[in-house]
């Protein structure tokens, strides 16, 4: 008997629904979109390859009508679904509710073309009455979404196709532009910019210990002095000095103590109490943006990794979707948070009238609910089962703490502050005898903690003016004498502006208005993986190509990296959802242009063009042969004392430093701050292009030490005319340029060393240096050595004993380094061991393992960002093997294909001779 066909996007999804809907149902997924824009020349087809738009996948001159085809690894489960659909009764197509599931739903139902009555399913969470509510109220397609996703999916195509030549041509290959990636790499590189044009300048200031008659202690601060502030780290300008050289007071070592001493025999009293109420409220539910961000901080999880950890709550039945933008809680689960509020913590630490929020993000999109646990009444934490794994426990917990501290009474208490005065006993450089110094001490005294039982937040999420340490001051009136304990002198320094995190820096996205709540793990992870970003910790850092590619966009497509105008294209996307913008006009506008204005949007207030009513095509065009691709590549540091120019190169191989003829490699985890002028000329003057160590006695040529892309090495004589490279060998791990001599020089160049012959085989034993470390050779068998020095120095007799061995494997087997203990996993609940493999130091719990990536350092590696890297492992999935098969056949044809070319075209230059002959 037919049954009704439900397709979902991801098989965990399936796998809880029809657990839901039992037997009387077929639930499948569809695994992701099955089709989308080419993604290669490759995938167009035959009948398109010689339109002028086909590399677009777009037909830019025919209503920019997009080229749909089906992935190639998704042939398999499309045809699976027809199969499916052609035995159903009816199909619901149960895809998510947002406007990524809604393009999904249009793709499955053009490809499918059902014969049967279609329906669309939409639930917020994945729970039995969730589910069966979505069966019996289904809806139509809204065409609305599906036209919103496709001009967005269009809008990015174009900008990504067209930009991303052009950094190809002046930057370097393999590089992409995007419309949110290059504005979120600008961001970045912005910040880094202010770092390196960031001066410290330092300050001191003076703390008094003061004790009242009831033997009770206030330390208190130094504000004023002769009615003028004592400067402090706000009164600076990034450069180092006073924003106001006449206002503040700056204190020095010197004046600081000398203040100290004319104010030691002073009598303070109590000048003033000032006293007011504290309130904080609870913050609103979880939107995607704002679980990214907590999470970062509290748990140390990555953006994505939140996002594939929530992903699998929510296909799981634990918590609402999670991508979405509402703050608002339907009145089911207000119900459910306030009810198990009173019973955890009491009905007093409920208010009386349910607490309700409004949506505060810049462009707020169509949106379900916030994100909270699932059902009519919520699981405990504890109730959770271990299957979600210990990265689901932390962040359900996280999640649940939100939701119920979200209807609680605010926290209550009281602030104090107590200002302090005294005269100084005898006359300073900065003041004269008698001057009124100013001491301040301020306070806060929760007396009710209400929803902070559940729930504080992180301190660097909240604004200065709502953070708060709890400090309770003395009991004390107005004209109280207090007696002086001691003095305190501090020395302080201005600090560049923090780099941006993952959290803080999609919390700047957020405000921008640039991009998606929903797209921002995964523009994170591009960043990253396109090398403009690397991590230092949980800090970001721009590499220096980066700062090229920024350039570049800044410089000739300033409007395609803007702020503003990228968040006005958001707003939109948006208009096109609610069908008061048509898609394809708003197209036209910005890839052809709009002559009629020549202000974005053609006088609509919309950035419809890119530049002055020009189209991105069009400026592509226009700029392409303007830009200066060594001008591009270069970042100024400054002169020597010459006059000579020292800039930073990004080149093929990375970035490098010039003066003139003078070159020198960077180090790999030097980040853009830390490159003065100064450690710049150190390492344009160190001894890293080459030093001659003496003559070879045996030929007679000159060996010398240098530095190249992959490390110093020694060289002995000079490149031939014909350019055949002189022989090399690389440095020993223990060795260094400046302290090679020639005598080691000559021992690496006769590597690899001829140890002696076995007289039972009679074969040579070989002492090697090879890419996965040092190693012994006989004929086809081979032994590894624990050390390189051990090349130079094993003998015949210890090189037979150590073949004599059983074969170990060297790296992750019975040979191996048993690495060093991190911590335990709190996802697998296993101990994190980090070893060097033959790739590299990676992380393993004995199950997963992780290379460490730039700017990792295995000495500090912590057990947040261990277990960070093996999450992130962890969702990436193993390698599949029908792809490794499919990449081992495609290189297999292509060769297979190249030797036919081969054959082909000798016989026809053999018949060609033949001719020629005849």
């Amino acid at each position: 008997m037919p049954k009704p066909l439900v397709i979902v996007e991801s098989p965990a999804k399936a796998k809880t629904i029809a657990r839901f809907l039992g037997p009387g149902y077929l639930v499948e997924s569809s695994i992701g979109h099955i089709r989308d824009l080419p993604r290669s020349a490759a995938e167009v087809p035959a009948a398109y390859r010689g339109e002028p738009w086909s590399r677009l996948g777009v037909d830019v001159d025919n209503g920019f009508k997009p080229l749909y085809v089906i992935a190639p690894e998704k042939q398999d489960q499309v045809r699976k679904l027809r199969a499916l659909l052609r035995e159903a009764s009816e199909l619901y197509l149960a895809t998510d509710e947002d406007r990524e599931g809604e393009s999904i739903a249009w793709h499955l139902l053009e490809v499918l073309s059902p014969q049967v009555p279609m329906k669309r399913m939409v639930f917020h969470e994945i729970t039995p009455s969730a589910i069966e509510y979505a069966i019996d109220h289904p809806r139509e397609l809204d065409r609305r979404l599906v036209d919103a996703q496709e001009a967005r999916r269009i809008l990015d195509r174009l900008y990504g196709y067209e930009l991303s030549p052009v950094l190809w041509k002046k930057v370097m290959q393999g590089l992409s532009a995007g419309r949110v990636q290059s504005v979120a790499t600008r961001i970045v590189v912005e910040r880094e910019r202010e770092r390196m044009r960031f001066r410290s300048a330092t300050w001191w200031s003076l703390q008094g210990s003061f004790a009242t008659k009831g033997g009770d202690f206030v330390t208190a601060g130094l504000a004023s002095l002769g009615g003028r502030s004592i400067a402090d780290g706000a009164d600076f300008t990034s450069v180092g000095g006073l924003a106001d050289p006449t206002g503040p007071i700056l204190l020095d070592e010197s004046s600081s103590a000398s203040l100290a001493g004319a104010l030691e025999g002073a009598a303070f009293s109590v000048a003033a109490v000032e006293s007011k109420p504290y309130r904080r409220s609870p913050s609103a539910p979880f939107i995607t943006s704002t679980l990214q961000q907590e999470a970062a901080r509290k748990l140390g999880f990555s953006a994505q990794r939140t996002m594939q950890v929530a992903q699998r709550l929510y296909e799981q039945g634990h918590i609402t979707y999670m991508r979405t933008d509402s703050t608002t809680l339907s009145s089911t689960a207000i119900a459910a948070a306030r009810d198990q509020a009173r019973q955890l913590y009491g009905a007093g630490l409920v208010p009386e009238r349910a607490r309700t929020y409004e949506r505060r993000v810049k462009n707020a999109q169509e949106a379900h609910e916030a994100i909270r646990p699932a059902g009519d009444s919520f699981r405990l934490p504890g109730e959770i089962e271990p299957s979600v794994g210990g990265d689901g426990r932390r962040l359900y917990e996280l999640i649940w703490q939100r939701t119920i501290a979200s209807q609680m009474i605010d926290a209550t208490g009281s602030t104090a502050r107590l200002r302090i005065v005294g005269a100084t006993t005898t006359a300073t450089p900065v003041a004269p005898r008698g001057t009124v110094a100013e001491f301040t001490a301020a306070g806060t005294v929760i007396t009710s903690p209400g929803f902070l039982r559940v729930y504080r937040e992180s301190d660097d999420e909240l604004e200065e003016s709502r953070r708060v340490d709890e400090v309770r001051l003395p009991q004390v009136d107005r004209g109280v004498p207090l007696a002086l304990e001691s003095f305190a002198a501090e020395e302080h320094a201005t600090k560049p502006p923090a780099r941006y995190t993952e959290a803080s820096l999609v919390r700047r996205l957020e405000e921008l208005g640039v991009g998606r709540p929903s797209t921002y793990a995964s523009i994170l992870q591009t960043i990253q993986d396109r090398g403009y970003v690397w991590k230092r910790g949980s800090a970001l850092v721009p590499a220096f190509l980066a700062f090229a590619v920024v350039g570049l966009l800044e410089e000739h497509f300033p409007s395609l990296v803007d702020y503003n105008f990228t968040a006005s294209m958001e707003n939109d996307l948006d208009e096109i959802a609610a069908g008061t913008e048509q898609a394809i006009p708003w197209l036209e506008r910005f890839y052809f242009g709009d002559a009629s204005d020549g202000t974005p949007g053609g006088g609509t207030g919309r950035p419809a063009s890119v530049e002055g009513g020009q189209g991105l095509r069009q400026a592509v065009v226009d700029h392409l042969g303007e830009i200066d691709a060594r001008e591009v590549n270069s970042i100024p540091l400054g002169a020597d004392d010459d006059g000579a120019a020292v800039v930073v190169r990004v080149g093929r191989f990375g970035p490098y430093l010039q003066r003139g003829e003078d070159r020198a490699s960077l180090p790999a985890d030097l980040a853009p701050d830390e490159l003065s002028l100064e450690r710049a000329l150190e390492l344009l003057s160190a001894p890293s292009g080459e030093r001659e160590l003496g003559v070879d006695p045996e030929s007679g040529l000159v060996v010398s030490v240098r530095t190249g892309r992959f490390g110093p090495y020694v060289q002995l004589g000079e490149t031939a005319a014909k350019g055949e490279k002189p022989p090399r060998a690389s440095l020993f791990k223990s060795m260094t340029p400046d302290a090679l001599t020639l005598t080691q020089g000559l021992e690496l160049l006769r590597l690899p060393r001829v140890v002696g012959l076995d007289p039972t085989t009679g074969e040579e034993v070989l002492a090697r240096n090879g890419r996965y470390g040092p190693y012994l050779q006989r004929g086809r068998e081979s032994r590894s050595l624990a050390t390189e020095e051990q090349l130079l120095e094993i003998d015949l007799a210890s090189a037979l004993e150590l073949f004599s061995r059983p074969k170990e494997r060297r790296f992750g087997g019975a040979g191996s380094s048993p690495g060093r203990e991190i911590g335990i996993d709190p996802e697998s609940g296993s101990p994190i061991l980090l070893r060097d493999g033959r790739f590299g130091s990676y992380v393993t719990d004995g199950t997963v393992n992780a290379s460490l990536r730039r700017g990792d350092d295995p000495e500090s590696m912590t057990l947040e960002r261990a277990a960070e890297l093996l999450a992130e492992r962890r969702a990436a999935g193993p390698r599949s093997p029908r792809r490794a098969r499919g990449t081992r056949r495609a290189a297999a044809k292509k060769t297979a294909a190249k030797k036919t070319t081969a054959k082909k075209t000798a016989v026809k230059k053999t018949g060609r001779a033949a001719v020629r002959r005849g």
